[in-house]
């Protein structure tokens, strides 16, 4: 059988959410019997004449399928920050993701968010809660940063207690994370993985 895998679905423009969904991964991978998976999503256009893209990118981890949700034993979702709100390419994917909220597929798994932004102050934990809406209506465990994780107290860049946050401080979209950053995307990896080890009672 299978090990358990966290999901760790994301969409990244310029590389820093990227960079959090890899650290992420790390975390998982700290915890015995649980595995990572990455998966992005497509851009989306309002363009009618588009390119049209391809069923896989040309690099990074594949698109995100149905399958990839239904059998996860846990989610991290992630996203840029836009206007404080989920980009839409994420957003685009979620909305349709009705099948799994009908069959209950998502009932009672746990899920935490994480996003990255370009000032300190341009809607992190408004973004994180935005993310978090859909998946406590799919009936999902929603998994934050908890104050012992000594981080938290001591960032000056990103982390909040909705989950970890990225500040690409003065448009810097290298993906480059601070230490305290590294460490707080590695914990909610742990906890999302010990969460998905756990029998949660129905």
């Amino acid at each position: 059988m299978a090990d358990p895998y966290v999901l760790i679905l994301y969409y990244s423009r310029h590389g820093s959410t990227e960079a959090m969904a890899r650290q992420i991964a790390r975390g998982v991978a700290q915890i015995e019997g649980v595995e990572a998976r990455l998966r992005t999503v497509p851009p989306v256009s309002a363009e009618v004449d588009r390119p049209v893209m391809p069923d896989v990118p040309d690099e990074g981890p594949v698109y995100c399928d149905e399958d990839d949700l239904r059998d996860c034993a846990a989610l991290a979702l992630g996203s840029p920050t836009r206007f404080g709100n989920m980009a839409a390419p994420l957003k685009y994917f979620i909305d349709g993701t009705s099948p799994l909220w009908i069959s209950g597929a998502l009932v009672d798994k746990p899920a935490g968010v994480f996003t990255s932004t370009a000032s300190l102050h341009g809607g992190q934990e408004a973004t994180l809660l935005s993310m978090a809406l859909p998946m406590i209506h799919h009936g999902m465990i929603y998994v934050g940063l908890p104050y012992s994780a000594p981080e938290l107290q001591a960032t000056r860049t990103g982390g909040t207690p909705y989950g970890p946050s990225h500040w690409a401080e003065g448009g810097n979209a290298d993906g480059e994370l601070s230490e305290h950053e590294v460490a707080l995307c590695q914990t909610l990896g742990r906890r999302l993985a010990r969460f998905a080890r756990a029998e949660v009672p129905g």
